[in-house]
């Protein structure tokens, strides 16, 4: 089982900077932020660039890997976007997984002054910016015309240090979204469906696991290519709450046959507030058992 954790990009890099190193010395095996330009009820306080956050930690960390979790065609471009990831993969010597999502309500979609999209609409927006950007990524000299995108001559000299891309981990719990996981993913990652109890959302994650399961065998995929990503604070109880809770709960993901689980840095209040002390537990007593 590999370990991350969520590093929110709501600290002035003064402070973030400590964590990320922080997560990189402790040995977690990956470090993610959020691809927004604003989220819930956190967009009226501090907020900082994604893409330039995760550039800034790959200069201070050595190891560790690096991502969106998740980015979304709510605000980008696969051409303009596809020359921010390569930059990236370089800059973090073939660091870079890239979280996609098709882009909830919010902020992110009305920011910008456009339309909000219903789902089904969501996901067909999201198929072609997943498949445009597959193709950027893989070769040079772009062409496309679509029913949302559009690039000509798109380039990506000189491409990604990871050949032939950086890994796509795709956020999926419909069936249409997991199509898209067995034809571009290296990864798969859910949040389950929303529950009363713990118990619940259990119950949901292990429903998603088993379609998981039947898309990729439909697809004719080979499961042990597709890692399995479990974002666990999506439970209704913060993962770290305790270590011992944190230990159930990784244990659970790896009876479901999840490969890593995601937790977050814990805040002081609203979203993922929790003590920093558990986060120091976990990570020098209870990562090294689990490496073990």
């Amino acid at each position: 089982m590999r370990i991350g954790i969520v590093i929110l990009p709501d600290q002035r890099w003064s402070e973030a900077q400590r964590r990320w190193r922080q997560v990189d010395e402790w040995g977690f095996d990956h470090a993610w932020t959020y691809d927004h330009l604003g989220w819930r009820d956190l967009v009226d306080g501090p907020w900082f660039d994604s893409m330039a956050t995760l550039t800034a930690a790959a200069t201070v960390t050595s190891r560790i890997r690096l991502g969106t979790l998740v980015a979304s065609p709510n605000f980008r471009h696969p051409a303009a976007f596809a020359r921010q990831l390569t930059t990236v993969d370089d800059v973090s010597d073939g660091r870079l997984l890239l979280g996609l999502g098709a882009g909830g309500i919010g902020f992110d979609s009305a920011v910008l002054g456009g339309e909000t999209l219903p789902p089904r609409q969501r996901v067909d927006r999201f198929a072609e910016f997943t498949e445009l950007l597959d193709l950027i990524l893989r070769e040079d000299g772009t062409t496309w015309r679509g029913d949302w995108f559009s690039a000509v001559d798109a380039r990506n000299n000189p491409g990604c240090v990871q050949q032939p891309r950086v890994p796509f981990v795709v956020a999926a719990n419909g069936p249409r979204s997991m199509r898209l996981v067995a034809r571009f993913g290296q990864g798969w990652v859910t949040t389950g469906t929303e529950a009363d109890d713990v118990q619940g959302w259990w119950e949901t994650v292990s429903a998603l696991s088993a379609r998981m399961d039947r898309t990729l065998d439909e697809a004719g995929r080979d499961p042990a290519t597709v890692d399995r990503y479990l974002s666990l604070d999506a439970a209704p109880v913060f993962s770290l709450s305790s270590a011992q809770f944190f230990a159930d709960q990784v244990g659970r993901a790896a009876e479901l046959g999840f490969t890593d689980v995601v937790t977050h840095w814990p805040r002081e209040s609203s979203w993922y507030a929790g003590d920093e002390t558990v986060l120091v537990d976990v990570a020098t007593r209870l990562l090294p058992q689990m490496r073990g």
